[in-house]
């Protein structure tokens, strides 16, 4: 079970990130407009997934990557947020308003699902 919980997170990260290439448009329409240089942050941000997630699956990095994740999705938070409060308003992303509430508390399982991976070695696995 670590084994599978730390695969799907680290393949988790490598998609999400991905896609922060293969559709900067979904990811730029949610930045807050506070915010300065979004190609930038969306660059960064899907790379600092895609790292992430490559990293969570080396037993010597996984403490560093789950932090790195769970930082990572606080700092984004304010995104999803902002999704949500735009839509509200009237702007359409294609998605409905119940999935953007939805998105919010969903955000605190991943932080849950990092912070429950950081320890895990292979070692420790049940068989």
């Amino acid at each position: 079970m670590k084994k599978f919980l730390v695969y799907s997170l680290g393949a988790f990260y490598i998609i999400a990130g991905a896609n922060h290439f293969f559709s900067p448009e979904f990811y730029l329409e949610m930045m807050p407009d506070y915010l300065p240089f979004h190609e930038l942050l969306n660059v960064t941000s899907g790379l600092a997934e895609i790292t992430l997630g490559s990293l969570v699956l080396y037993e010597r990095m996984r403490k560093m990557a789950s932090y790195g994740i769970i930082l990572l999705l606080l700092a984004i938070y304010p995104a999803n947020i902002n999704m949500l409060l735009t839509a509200l308003d009237g702007k359409d992303y294609g998605v409905p308003i119940w999935a953007l509430y939805a998105r919010l508390p969903f955000q605190f399982l991943f932080i849950y699902w990092a912070w429950l991976v950081r320890n895990f070695k292979w070692t420790d696995e049940i068989t």
